[in-house]
């Protein structure tokens, strides 16, 4: 390690200590479990937003091989409304392969952890690091940020040219101590003064060097992701109540949005009746049309277009136990909702909109 990199730790460290987070959830604890579920719960999410979520998931699954035992739908249940519920579904075959392969310790190797469903190189790192204090790099989006400021590193990070570069950085500037505060001292300073609209660059402890502050452009850096116009699709979801007030729910296949959660079905190209009578054998007795909304993905906009068909009676359709079911909305089933099918339910109970969470 080069005389730079020590004085560019040290700087990071002696701000962390007296500046930096110290008292998360996932903090109080150097277990992996809890580690890992923080550092998959947090991508592409902010800490807030994460820590109620993370602290539903330790109480009802206090352990790997508690979260391996449940249920996925259980598991999708309590993921509802975090998004991105890819997340949760490598999170559970990765707890399972835990569970089985390695009898419930995670592994404390660099190519072990990443061999395990939804883990990459940075998340790894962070495991080493945070769990086993072995030196483990890390590269977030925070991270990403400050090392491309301080180095003036253009471009952006989604490229490979520039991603590799980002890596050798973080690579020569990791210590080869205090692994877990220095990893979390960067984390922090990503997201409390190297921010990306308005860093405070005045108080920085890396302001002396930064060469994005010397040019007077750091919000230049990193580079913006190339501006491509989102696409719009559009749905209409059904909405079929029974005269028991209850609606019916289908299973999503695991591949495609919303994948393994439940949801309203879609009409395609059959009218609302004729989609009731060849799937429940009814025709519903009034069919409404409720406002248009938006709901964005990360690559497109979905304009969704809710119907509610009220049924006369409640069908005796067979269905599929484990991909259909009448759902309740006066209750709550520990089943994975996408955020606008909870949305709809929550407008169905009469509850308001807000309690779903986007």
């Amino acid at each position: 390690m080069t005389r730079s990199s020590r004085h560019f730790a040290t700087r990071i460290l002696s701000w962390f200590d007296q500046h930096g987070r110290h008292d998360l959830p996932w903090q109080r604890s150097a277990d992996p479990y809890r580690v890992w579920l923080s550092e998959i719960m947090l991508q592409q999410t902010q800490v807030k937003t994460v820590i109620p979520y993370f602290e539903r998931f330790l109480l009802r699954f206090p352990t790997v091989t508690s979260l391996a035992a449940a249920p996925e739908d259980e598991v999708l249940h309590l993921w509802t409304g975090l998004g991105y519920y890819a997340r949760a579904r490598n999170l559970h075959k990765a707890a399972k392969m835990v569970s089985a392969e390695f009898g419930g310790e995670f592994p404390d190797d660099l190519q072990a952890l990443q061999a395990l469903p939804g883990i990459g190189r940075s998340t790894a790192g962070s495991i080493l690091a945070s769990s086993f204090g072995k030196r483990g790099i890390i590269l977030d989006g925070n991270v990403k940020r400050v090392l491309a400021r301080h180095r003036a590193v253009a471009g952006w990070p989604g490229k490979s040219a520039v991603h590799d570069n980002l890596w050798t950085i973080a690579e020569e500037l990791t210590p080869g101590e205090r692994h877990r505060d220095y990893n979390q001292a960067m984390m922090d300073l990503g997201a409390l003064l190297c921010t990306r609209s308005s860093p405070a660059c005045g108080v920085c402890p890396l302001a002396a060097d930064c060469i994005a502050r010397q040019q007077g452009n750091p919000q230049d850096y990193p580079g913006k992701k190339p501006r491509k116009a989102m696409p719009v699709k559009s749905t209409r979801l059904l909405m079929a109540r029974n005269s028991a007030g209850e609606v019916w729910l289908e299973k999503r296949p695991a591949p495609g949005i919303w994948g393994g959660l439940w949801c309203f079905p879609e009409a395609g190209e059959r009218s609302p009746a004729q989609w009731s009578s060849d799937t429940l054998g009814c025709t519903p007795t009034a069919v409404e049309h409720w406002p248009e909304f938006r709901h964005t993905f990360s690559h497109y906009h979905l304009d969704i277009e809710p119907v509610l068909l009220q049924l006369p009676v409640s069908p005796g359709s067979v269905m599929e136990a484990d991909r259909q079911l009448w759902y309740n909305v006066r209750e709550t089933a520990q089943v994975g909702l996408a955020a606008p099918v909870l949305r709809l339910l929550l407008q169905l109970a009469g509850e308001p909109q807000d309690k779903a969470e986007e």
